[in-house]
């Protein structure tokens, strides 16, 4: 690991005399046999040399550098840090100025007080990288709907198969188009277990997944349901309860698949939009919603069961839901996915599902029909013939 002294603007407020040095880290990949004891500094360096050997091409013979180059180096982060660091008599040797040794007692100082956190953070980057060099690990980068069963998969299948989620949580319809464009290899939404045809939902999915490119994964059930006050003192037992005008609302964000699923079981139900007060107001994630009825900045929002632990809340289940993973067809035979389907298969990991509330295994790990699970596409599957009309030869023959 190396360190590097990078000068910024003066704070206007210390005056001209001072300034603000921002420490920017950086670590170097070797195949060294042991770790250096201290993060190191090229400027640094050179000030121990110079004081060291007592002269600059000393410090040059020692470092195994020209002359010419730590000459220019030095006079390089004078011009940087707008102090000079060398006393620069004619004739003389170069020495060490008065700033020049301050630097080299302040870095001292924090080599002394930070050693056993930087040992501790180097040790911690030898762990992450050992991964990427572990023939067995794999990663999989993972865009996907906010859902505490992905964050126990997480932990799962670090501990039991070296594989690594790399999980960025963002809306499901965000997450297929971060599949579509490239920029993850498996995304997660999720709709109800009963989809409507001409629904919302197919209305902003379909046209995000293609048949033949797009393969479809079990993953989980789950219950989304109204998250309220404990004892549910403003007995909101269901949809229309939310139209009342002491019921605060809050609302997820737009583009995630909790929202689409709000305003489709308002659209079934013919309740607008505009008489749900609080329907604007909206949280990043499930977590969140809760946290907002808890502080009393809320009465009721649309989430998952887990979300009310650790809050002291109810919960009222309104709907059944699958979360499906959906990747590339492509992709199906890589290493990674094929790690992926198995852990989701394993029975260990089934148990840990079942054991969340409000949650169980939906198919896991199983590649499932677009056409049965999504019920908005319809194919045929009948071979169609052509029919030959007769010649006028064959039709003069026949007569």
């Amino acid at each position: 690991m190396a360190y590097y002294l990078q000068r910024t603007a003066p704070n206007a407020h210390l005056g001209h005399t001072s300034a603000v040095h921002r420490i920017d880290l950086s670590y170097q990949l070797g195949a060294t046999s042991a770790a250096p004891s201290v993060i190191g500094n090229a400027l640094m360096d050179l000030l121990f040399a110079v004081r060291e050997h007592g002269s600059i091409s000393g410090a040059a013979k020692a470092l195994g550098l020209s002359y010419r180059h730590v000459w220019g180096e030095l006079k390089r982060w004078e011009q940087i840090l707008n102090r000079t660091l060398i006393v620069w008599d004619k004739g003389q040797p170069a020495r060490l100025n008065e700033f020049g040794e301050k630097l080299l007692w302040a870095e001292r100082q924090a080599q002394a007080r930070l050693a056993p956190q930087i040992n501790a953070l180097r040790a911690d980057l030898e762990r992450a990288f050992a991964m990427a060099f572990d023939d067995a690990a794999h990663v999989v980068p993972l865009y996907a709907s906010h859902d505490d069963a992905l964050g126990a998969l997480r932990e799962h299948a670090v501990t039991s198969d070296k594989l690594y989620l790399d999980i960025r949580y963002t809306g499901s319809v965000d997450a297929i188009r971060g599949l579509n464009e490239g920029r993850c290899v498996i995304a997660g939404f999720h709709t109800r277990q009963d989809p409507v045809p001409g629904s919302l939902t197919e209305r902003i999915y379909k046209p995000l997944l293609k048949p033949g490119l797009h393969k479809i994964i079990g993953f989980a059930q789950r219950s989304q349901g109204l998250i309220v006050a404990r004892d549910n003192p403003k007995r909101i037992n269901a949809l229309a309860d939310l139209r009342r005008s002491d019921v605060r609302y809050v609302n997820r964000a737009l583009g995630t698949g909790t929202r689409v699923l709000f305003d489709e079981l308002l659209e079934q139900a013919d309740i607008p939009a505009a008489a749900i007060n609080g329907y604007e107001r909206t949280e990043p994630s499930h977590n969140a919603v809760a946290h907002a009825v808890a502080s009393g900045h809320a009465d009721a929002g649309l989430g998952i069961e887990p979300a009310v632990r650790g809050h002291a809340l109810d919960y009222v289940p309104l709907v059944q839901e699958n979360y499906f993973l959906v990747c590339l067809k492509s992709t199906l035979d890589q290493p990674s996915t094929r790690a992926l389907l198995a852990i989701l298969r394993s029975p260990q990991w089934q148990a840990a599902l079942s054991s969340m509330p409000g949650y169980g295994p939906m198919q896991s790990g199983q590649v499932l029909s677009m056409k049965r699970v999504l019920p908005w596409w319809t194919f045929n599957t009948q071979k169609t013939h052509r029919q030959t009309r007769p010649t006028k030869r064959a039709a003069r023959k026949g007569s």
